[in-house]
């Protein structure tokens, strides 16, 4: 086991997506030390799987590009990927976090020449586009990957493409010896911002995700509609590469619902809104998009943007909680089944593309962080006095978009600030 320099004024944050990344940098702006761990290979979490932000529609680059080069600069934050809390414990102002680092069988000397990649012949699911393609085993997580590192993929470690990986590489930067690592950090206070999960479609099976393959989710029409996703940025759908030119939309797929997720996941109605502009972006007039509701909740105010949207006159609302989806096996296309509540006409409706607008649910629940803590029973983190030291942040602690996200995360970072200044105060 390593000990790693940190002591209980330290902060511990765990999870480098958009809330982990702002809380790090808020507390290492006022000269805290901060441990980021993140268990992927790069940071910048479900935000650089965004096409674009709701309501201006621009790219996510802009902040994040601003957020890592403040990380980059600042020397008080230190950065572990691929690593994972396996164990938290002490108390609030003292905490020893236990953490796996798994090995990524690439070093510091790594340049994302991209020769180690050229090289290997095994391909694995691209996890950036949620399985849509494939990517080779050796491979950089993402265009603005950070660390800008390359990574093996471990089910080719002991194989010939291995070895190929490090034939290729002019800077000894391939290290097939690289072995699993354990560390423990010393903090006063715990930042857990995990973020959030899709949750999983297949459990909705009147919508048939896992028999018909052109029900897709959210997250994944978002990579299709990125021009740096699998298919270039063209919506085709997943059966025949046909492109879709007619797309259904279904709200609250796996939220507010007992059988499922019981909350409403907050961000749903507002990203099927704006993927209704992509449709139209790519094909036109020609592109024509309808949302199945059960109530549109256009969240912090971004009521102007859905009543642009319900003007359009390419964008259908069709009040209804879908009861079935069902295909028609000589087309292709899926068929929607339900009742329009306004005039209870039943229909059966074709789309060339049914998109499944998922319910969110934190990546991490309450029950399984590796410390005691109290959480909701949807296993958001609660705001309470009896977890001591240990914050949530983000969709850690609820069902956030991006913008009350980072303020989630700021309000996480100063509560731990206020800890970790009792803390040197006592010490004094």
């Amino acid at each position: 086991m390593t000990e790693v320099v940190a002591t209980n004024e330290t902060i511990l944050v765990v999870g480098g997506g958009i809330s982990g990344m702002t809380a790090a940098l808020e507390a290492a702006e006022t000269g805290k030390n901060v441990v980021l761990v993140e268990k992927n290979p790069a940071i910048g979490g479900r935000t650089s799987q965004l096409y674009r932000y709701f309501p201006k529609l621009c790219h996510p680059i802009c902040g994040l590009e601003i957020n890592l080069r403040r990380l980059k600069s600042n020397p008080r934050i230190r950065l572990l990927t691929m690593a994972e809390v396996t164990g938290i414990t002490g108390a609030k102002g003292d905490y020893t976090a236990t953490i796996r680092i798994t090995p990524r069988y690439v070093n510091a000397n790594c340049t994302a020449c991209g020769d180690c990649a050229k090289a290997v012949d095994a391909e694995i699911p691209n996890p950036f586009n949620y399985g849509l393609n494939k990517m080779k085993a050796a491979y950089l997580p993402n265009k603005m990957a950070y660390p800008m590192r390359f990574v093996l993929d471990k089910s080719i470690i002991g194989t010939p493409d291995a070895d190929k990986a490090k034939a290729a590489c002019k800077y000894n930067a391939i290290d097939l010896d690289m072995q699993e690592e354990t560390v423990q950090i010393k903090a006063g206070a715990v930042v857990w911002a995990t973020g959030w999960q899709p949750y999983d479609a297949n459990k909705i099976q009147p919508y048939g995700y896992d028999r018909f393959k052109n029900v897709i989710t959210s997250v994944e029409f978002e990579r299709l509609a990125d021009p740096h996703g699998p298919t270039g940025g063209k919506i085709l759908r997943p059966s025949d590469g046909k492109e879709a030119k007619n797309v259904a939309f279904i709200q609250c797929a796996g939220s507010r619902d007992e059988n499922h997720l019981r909350h409403c996941s907050r961000i749903c109605c507002m990203a099927s809104l704006k993927q209704t502009n992509y449709v139209e972006e790519r094909y036109g007039n020609e592109g024509k998009s309808t949302i199945y509701y059960i109530d549109i909740r256009a969240i912090d105010r971004f009521e102007d943007f859905y009543a642009k949207v319900q003007a359009n006159p390419n964008v259908s609302f069709i009040k209804s909680k879908v009861a079935k989806v069902t295909q028609d096996d000589a087309s292709g296309d899926v068929i929607l089944h339900g009742v329009n509540t306004e005039g209870y006409h039943r229909y059966a409706t074709p789309h060339d593309l049914c998109v499944l607008a998922v319910g969110m649910e934190p990546s991490v629940k309450g029950a399984k962080i590796p410390a005691e803590i109290l959480a909701d029973s949807s296993g958001f983190i609660e705001a309470d006095p009896a977890n001591g030291a240990f914050f949530g942040a983000g969709c850690a602690s609820n069902a956030l978009d991006v913008n009350r996200s980072v303020q989630s995360a700021t309000a996480a970072a100063l509560r731990a600030i206020q800890v970790v200044n009792r803390v040197a105060k006592a010490e004094v």
